[in-house]
């Protein structure tokens, strides 16, 4: 089973960051966290690594909606979403938020699941076609 969603762009890091920032806005997602891999993983084990980079991207409606469903699925919320260098490109990726509903088998998470996947996928599009009228 795939649990990802992902494009990548032919575009540098840090503009991807900032792109991925604007569509994930535009689509209700607020970045509550950020984790620079790369910068961490220089920082506390002297390791070079590729420009990696996890936001903890949410949308709050969605997130309350699966909470009140079962308070246990903060684990599989999809709200990582993961910029990453892949070569002379960029891979942006997000949990596919199906998978909360193929691990729990809460058939009262699927609608949760196709809005937050709708949302997500929209903005994966809007990364995608920005990309291609570069």
């Amino acid at each position: 089973m795939r649990y990802d969603r992902t494009v990548h762009l032919d575009t540098d890091f840090a503009t991807a960051v900032g792109r991925v920032r604007d569509t994930l806005a535009e689509q209700g997602f607020g970045i509550l966290t950020e984790i620079d891999v790369a910068s961490t993983l220089k920082a506390k084990l002297d390791q070079d690594m590729e420009d990696y980079l996890i936001l903890g991207a949410c949308n709050p409606s969605l997130a309350h909606r699966a909470l009140e469903t079962d308070r246990s699925i903060g684990l599989l919320l999809p709200c990582n979403v993961v910029v990453r260098a892949d070569g002379d490109r960029t891979a942006v990726q997000a949990l596919d938020p199906n998978t909360m509903v193929a691990l729990t088998e809460l058939d009262a998470l699927r609608p949760v699941a196709e809005e937050a996947t709708r949302r997500l996928d929209a903005a994966l599009a809007s990364l995608t076609a920005a990309d291609a009228g570069a």
